[in-house]
C-alpha cells in the first residue's frame, strides 16, 4: 500500500512562521528606527556621562512646600569661545551636590531656581496654572553664564509649553527628552517627576506620565500580541495541513 500525495503539516507551518515572523521584525525595526537628522554645525564635544538626578525643594512665604522636583539635567549650549574665537557647542551636567535651589510660588506661577556657584550657572524654570482648566505646564525658562573660556551667555524664553500637568497631581516621564528653549540651547530631562502646584505635603501627587513612558510600555504590548497572532496562525495551518494530508492519501 502506496500513500501518495501526502503534504506535511509540519513543514507549512513553519514556513507560514518564518515568513510572518521576518515580516514582523521588518515592520518593528521600521517603527522604531531613529528619524535622520542633520549634522550640528558646531565644533564637537564629547558628551558627558548621563546627570545624576538632583531633588529640589521650593518653600512658599509661610514655610509649607510648594513645589518639588526631581530630575537629572544636561544642557546643550552653543557660544563663542574667547580661545578658540569661534561658536562651539558644549554638553553640561547639572550636578546636584554642588547646585543651590530656591524659587517662589503664587496662585498660578511658580519657579524653580538652580544656582551652580562653580560654573557661574543660573538656570531657572518658570511654571504656570491655567485656573480654568486646572492645568500647569513648564512656561519659561532662563539660563545664564558665565565660565572662563565662555562669552557670557544670557537666554531666556517664557513662550514654553513642556512638562504638562493638573493641578493636585505631578508629572513623570522617565524616558529622556529634550527640551527646545532657543536654537542654542536644550535641555535633556532624565527620570523628570515635578509638581508646582497642589501640594498636600512634603510628598508628590498621583503621577500623570508622558506619552513617551506610554508609548514604552505599549511596545511589549504590541510584540506580544503580535507573537501570540503568529502562534494562532501556526496552529490553524498545521491542522488544516493535517487535514489535507489525511485526504490526500491514495491506495494502490
Amino acid at each position: 500500500m502506496t500513500q501518495i500525495g501526502a503534504v506535511q503539516p509540519w513543514s507549512l507551518g513553519l514556513t507560514l512562521f518564518v515568513v510572518l515572523g521576518a515580516a514582523l521584525h521588518q515592520g518593528l525595526a521600521a517603527a522604531v528606527a531613529p528619524p535622520t537628522t542633520a549634522p550640528a554645525t558646531a565644533a564637537p564635544h564629547k558628551d558627558p556621562s548621563r546627570p545624576e538626578r538632583g531633588n529640589y525643594v521650593v518653600n512658599s512665604s509661610n514655610g509649607t512646600v510648594c513645589l518639588l522636583a526631581s530630575m537629572g539635567l544636561q544642557l546643550n549650549i552653543t557660544f563663542s569661545s574667547l580661545s578658540q574665537n569661534k561658536t562651539v557647542q558644549d554638553v553640561v551636567n547639572i550636578q546636584p551636590n554642588v547646585t543651590k535651589s530656591s524659587g517662589s510660588c503664587d496662585a498660578d506661577s511658580a519657579s524653580l531656581q538652580l544656582i551652580t556657584d562653580a560654573e557661574k550657572t543660573n538656570l531657572t524654570f518658570y511654571f504656570s496654572l491655567n485656573t480654568t482648566s486646572n492645568k500647569y505646564h513648564l512656561s519659561g525658562v532662563l539660563l545664564s553664564a558665565a565660565r572662563p573660556d565662555m562669552k557670557a551667555v544670557y537666554v531666556h524664553n517664557n513662550s514654553l509649553d513642556y512638562l504638562r500637568g493638573t493641578l493636585g497631581y505631578s508629572y513623570m516621564c522617565r524616558e529622556e527628552q529634550t527640551l527646545i528653549v532657543v536654537p542654542t540651547l536644550s535641555i535633556n530631562t532624565f527620570q523628570v517627576q515635578v509638581q508646582p502646584f497642589g501640594l498636600t505635603g512634603k510628598q508628590f501627587g498621583a503621577a500623570e506620565e508622558c506619552q513617551l513612558d506610554e508609548d514604552d510600555m505599549l511596545i511589549p504590548i504590541i510584540v506580544g500580541a503580535a507573537l501570540a497572532g503568529l502562534v494562532l496562525i501556526v496552529l490553524l495551518a498545521y491542522l488544516i495541513g493535517r487535514k489535507r494530508s489525511h485526504a490526500g492519501y491514495q491506495t494502490i
